[in-house]
């Protein structure tokens, strides 16, 4: 039985228009995957796939001739896109696809529809909307993805062996609607042959670009609530072969009747927790933000260590964590550059501000934090009040006041001292003028020295006090000024 779609979902100009250059070219065209599915779940969508039984090229040339738009044309992969006011609308021609065991690349035949829609991932996926003019808007199901999405179901059209099998990243993507997808009205989970495929086909991941999988992790980690994600490639096993460093902070082992924090269960609280207070502040989502509160434990495994009368400690899991960074990022094909160093800057710093509680901190110890976190310490003290994850609401309480206490003391010494972006007022051009020397060990030695002194609170972050003190070293180094600074 045919449904003809009412709801408006295909009242944008640009629908009518494809529809009537695919009538003029005498070819057919369907507006089919995600934007159906998010259509249903009145979810904004801004992507448009649009599949059609002969050349996506043709069409999209077509269609951006009546608009007067520029199309972009992909031809090693048969499609083509456009813009079209608040939407970007992509090509393809329909096809069926094959793939080799040992490859992820398929081998691609011009085909159908409803070949089109049996390589597609999931059934709520595969539905289409036609933009045929004799059955417009009929919505094309045949997997009975309109019962799956009103059931939070992800499901395979095909068998989830032979899917999951042609294109492994399937499974991590089935993780990551399932997260994406749950709202509290209506949570999406995995059936269970496609859980048990899953677990069958873990050796077929290793043909996986890691550009393809750090990809996935991203939209993971972008999503309102992210860990369910995570639980659940580490119940699969998946987390080992992508993360093993993550999944090392499962589980809690016990001494003397003695036993740690289950340090998984706090990360997954902690990078939600991150997500909530950004929704709350009205900030985000910081994707680099989030990947430093997924790893700020992740040196534990490796410092953990049982004290006889003091219990577990993990004693420097911060700095340790901080080394294993760039590692990560490396093996994830992430970026090395600023975002790197950013997570790295906060897996370092996140267990500083709870050293600046008490009422005898002095100001030089704000300003180093200050001065260590730089632009950072907003995003680092959101991460400080995310770590807070105990049960005991008093303690919870408790601990935000605390935090609070410290981001009061950082505004007062911000205030005075201009720290937060600091820059040394004396640099080693003008050390190398005022004193006629080549670029040296001395050089480094005074700028140290004015830098300490500003941060101790020895003299203000001023020019004339910083100039100060840089002649009074150069002089105990037996340094003097020439040319015109010669009378100083």
């Amino acid at each position: 039985m045919s449904v003809t779609i009412t709801e408006g979902f295909l009242d944008h100009k640009v629908f009518s228009i494809v529809s009537d250059c695919a009538d003029r070219m005498g070819v057919r065209a369907f507006v089919i995957g995600g934007y159906v599915r998010d259509c249903f779940l009145g979810r904004p969508c801004k992507d448009v796939d649009i599949v059609v039984e002969g050349s996506g090229i043709e069409l999209a040339l077509c269609v951006a001739k009546a608009v007067h738009a520029k199309v972009s044309v992909y031809k090693n992969f048969g499609t083509a896109m456009l813009r079209y006011k608040d939407l970007e609308v992509e090509f393809v021609g329909a096809r069926k696809e094959s793939y080799h065991r040992d490859s992820r690349k398929p081998i691609v035949e011009d085909g159908t529809l409803e070949d089109d829609q049996l390589r597609r991932d999931f059934t709520i996926n595969a539905m289409a909307f036609s933009l045929c003019k004799e059955d417009y808007g009929a919505l094309v199901d045949p997997f009975g993805g309109i019962r799956d999405l009103a059931a939070g179901i992800i499901r395979t059209p095909l068998d989830p062996d032979t899917t999951y099998s042609d294109d492994p990243l399937r499974m991590l993507r089935a993780i990551r609607f399932a997260t994406t997808l749950s709202t509290p009205q209506r949570h999406f989970t995995i059936v269970e042959e496609s859980l048990d495929s899953i677990r069958r086909q873990l050796g077929r991941l290793s043909i996986l670009s890691k550009e393809r999988i750090a990809e996935e992790f991203n939209k993971i980690l972008l999503c309102s609530k992210p860990s369910p994600a995570f639980v659940l490639m580490e119940e699969l096993g998946m987390l080992h072969v992508f993360l093993p460093d993550l999944a090392q902070l499962k589980g809690v082992e016990t001494q003397e009747g003695k036993g740690h924090k289950e340090n998984f269960s706090h990360t997954m609280m902690v990078l939600d927790n991150v997500c909530a207070l950004e929704e709350e502040a009205g900030v985000g989502p910081n994707l680099w933000l989030r990947w430093a509160a997924l790893l700020h434990d992740i040196g534990k495994p490796r410092t953990k260590k049982f004290e006889p009368g003091t219990g577990w400690t993990f004693h420097g899991h911060e700095y340790i964590g901080a080394k294993m960074v760039p590692h990560i990022f490396a093996s994830l094909k992430l970026p090395l550059n600023e975002k790197m160093k950013y997570v790295r800057k906060l897996v370092l710093l996140h267990l500083r501000p709870i050293a600046l509680v008490t009422d005898e901190v002095t100001d030089s110890a704000v300003r180093r934090l200050l001065f260590d976190a730089g632009s950072d310490i907003d995003d680092l003290m959101l991460l400080c009040h995310a770590d807070i994850t105990s049960k005991n609401p008093r303690k919870v309480e408790r601990l935000h006041e605390n935090f609070k206490r410290v981001e009061q003391k950082m505004a007062l010494v911000e205030e005075k001292d201009r720290i937060r972006n600091f820059k040394n007022p004396i640099t080693g051009d003008y050390i190398m003028e005022v004193f006629g020397i080549p670029p040296s060990r001395e050089i480094a030695l005074i700028k140290d020295a004015v830098k300490e002194a500003i941060l101790e609170g020895e003299i203000p972050n001023e020019w004339d006090a910083a100039r100060e003190l840089m002649l009074r070293k150069a002089a105990e180094m037996g340094l003097k000024p020439i040319g015109p600074d010669a009378s100083c």
